[in-house]
């Protein structure tokens, strides 16, 4: 049985359901990826851009305080892409992320998009 982890009240506690003002990752953008996330994908509720918002926002936040930690450990002030690198690597749950984190992906093989998401020029 699923045990209720670190963000499991922020839907009753006042979290996405109480949001009425201004988000803070462009709805409109995340409808647009959502949409073009497959050709089944035709209608999308006003809400679920909602709560992809606070999902992007919580892993956001769990990916910066890893790469955080990384750099704390480097006796450092400034988190760079290679903290960011180190905390993808060093955590099971960012497996997803390891091809685009890592030395062997070359940078031809990463889209526009991707670059301007990473900062790159």
């Amino acid at each position: 049985m699923r045990q209720p982890g670190r963000y499991s009240g922020f839907m009753m506690c006042g979290g996405i359901s109480g949001r009425t003002g201004p988000h803070s990752l462009p709805l409109a953008r995340i409808k647009k990826i959502m949409k073009k996330s497959g050709e089944d994908v035709k209608m999308i509720s006003g809400e679920a851009p909602i709560v992809f918002s606070k999902a992007c926002e919580l892993f956001i936040e769990e990916l910066t305080r890893r790469s955080w930690m990384t750099t704390l450990e480097g006796k450092r002030r400034t988190l760079h892409k290679d903290d960011v690198a180190s905390a993808v690597m060093g955590t099971d749950i960012f497996d997803f992320l390891v091809s685009l984190v890592s030395d062997s992906c070359h940078s031809e093989d990463i889209t526009p998009e991707e670059k301007e998401a990473l900062g790159g020029s």
